[in-house]
């Protein structure tokens, strides 16, 4: 690749984050609402999402420079996540009577003409998941509306910017990673020229002298001094769709990746979409008759197992197509069974007899004394389980001691512990950690990690007996 086409210098280490599920509603306020004080601090057992915050993204550059541009690429890429844009530009200090009157020997671009504190303290809220008030600013006036604010809530990802975003150290510090947007000055001025004369109502006289007398020096004195600290480098702007694609690879990864991946290398989350959001939802609601609960398990169930699948070994086979073309694919693994724990685990067969034709499946059943899941009671399992890879179906890991239990005999059946694939849809970070540690090489597949188990050994917030809801054997 060349460098004009890709001169990308990344330094990502820095840039992780928890995933935050919160609410996006973007509107316009007719006039500020009381701002709410912060309520008592939650119990994080009973708050899933206290504990997590949003993706905080630093967009800088020259002015003009394709800032928005690159803002509105991610954004869209995005679409699975529910991002926010925050714009440097709405924190411009009013300018008084005295000011306006002298407007053209005032320097927008330096950073006394912004209020930091106010920004910093609407990217604090944000991230610790309160409601904000953006204030909206009026370029034809220089002043801000007084009656009307941009209302922003909490959202999975954060984008901040502006051309001295990366100027403040405490903002710089909010940000989990920062990019920016190198764009040659000619370029910059063309389109400055042509944005404030169309869209700010201004001559080109007044555009390129104050171009000369504030613009460039401050990118000199401060914007360009702050490129030093972006983890992320792109030049030409919104054309360079190679840097975008890996920035925005890069921040799916961090989204999609729970605290608990980091940790074990061995657990695997399915990425989240609405989709899937939607289909727990509808399955943990308590009012949920009993056939749609079947129907979205069954679809999620598909799902887990379908991307459990896809961490089996794989050989390369070369077909004959219709066209008579040479096709390179691969062959699926062929020596592979399920093993259902009794009785939850038997609801999980069908969406793997619907992925692997013909598929022999065991069966384990463990009695829970005290759900420290010690006595077995009965193991049916194909006669050659030692020469396949496993696929061990629970839809809830509690505990672990069940399946702790269960993996114990397989592996005294002769299955290797890398040859066995746990997948349930949803895991309590009690139960990975009672897993992943005993058995390290072993792979969970899992759609989603709750908060913890509660003092009766449920997950939290959970979606009861999944055994009795699915079979209709619930009260």
């Amino acid at each position: 690749m060349s460098e004009n086409a890709m001169a990308i210098d990344y330094v990502m280490e820095k840039a992780s984050g928890p995933h935050f599920s919160g609410l996006r509603f973007d509107g316009i306020l007719s006039s500020p609402p009381p701002s709410s004080s912060p309520g008592p601090s939650t119990n994080l057992a009973a708050d899933p999402h206290a504990a997590k915050q949003p993706f905080v993204i630093g967009v800088s550059g020259g002015t003009a420079s394709g800032k928005t541009t690159v803002c509105d690429m991610i954004i869209q890429q995005l679409h699975d996540h529910r991002v926010v844009l925050v714009n440097q530009d709405s924190f411009y200090r009013g300018l008084t009577p005295e000011e306006s009157e002298r407007v053209h020997e005032y320097n927008f671009d330096h950073p006394d003409a912004f209020d930091t504190e106010q920004l910093l303290d609407c990217i604090q809220k944000l991230k610790n998941g309160q409601s904000v008030q953006v204030p909206i600013y009026d370029f034809k006036t220089h002043r801000r509306k007084s009656d009307s604010f941009r209302q922003v809530n909490a959202s999975d990802v954060i984008i901040l910017e502006g051309i001295l975003v990366f100027h403040d150290q405490h903002v710089r510090n909010l940000m989990n990673i920062k990019i920016f947007v190198d764009t040659d000055a000619d370029v910059r001025l063309a389109r400055r020229i042509r944005r404030d004369t169309v869209e700010r109502g201004r001559d080109i006289n007044s555009v390129l002298e104050m171009y000369a007398k504030f613009v460039k020096p401050a990118f000199d004195d401060f914007v360009h001094p702050s490129k030093k600290y972006a983890d992320v480098i792109i030049p030409q702007g919104g054309e360079n769709h190679v840097a975008i694609d890996l920035i925005v690879q890069h921040i799916r990864t961090k989204l999609g990746q729970h605290d608990l991946c980091k940790i074990y290398p061995n657990v695997y989350i399915i990425q989240s979409t609405f989709q899937i959001r939607g289909m727990h939802t509808l399955i943990r609601d308590r009012e949920i008759s009993k056939h749609d609960f079947i129907f979205y398990s069954d679809r999620l169930i598909r799902l887990v197992v379908e991307h459990g699948l896809g961490h089996l070994p794989f050989t390369e086979k070369q077909i004959i197509t219709p066209t008579g073309s040479v096709y390179t694919g691969v062959d699926f693994c062929k020596k592979l069974c399920g093993v259902s724990i009794v009785r939850s685990g038997e609801s999980m067969e069908n969406a793997l007899r619907a992925c692997c034709k013909g598929i022999k499946i065991g069966k384990i059943l463990i009695h829970r004394v005290g759900d420290n899941g010690k006595q077995l009671i009965y193991e049916k399992l194909p006669k050659d389980i030692s020469e396949r890879h496993v696929l061990l179906l629970d839809p809830v890991l509690a505990t672990g001691n069940s399946a702790n239990q269960a993996i114990e005999l397989l592996i005294q059946k002769g299955v290797p512990e890398a040859h066995i694939i746990f997948l349930n849809l949803i895991s309590a970070p009690e139960g990975i950690h009672c897993v992943s540690q005993r058995f390290p090489s072993l792979k969970i597949v899992t759609s989603e990690i709750d908060v913890a188990l509660n003092e009766e050994f449920r997950v939290i917030p959970g979606m009861g007996e999944f055994g009795d809801r699915y079979f209709g054997t619930d009260d």
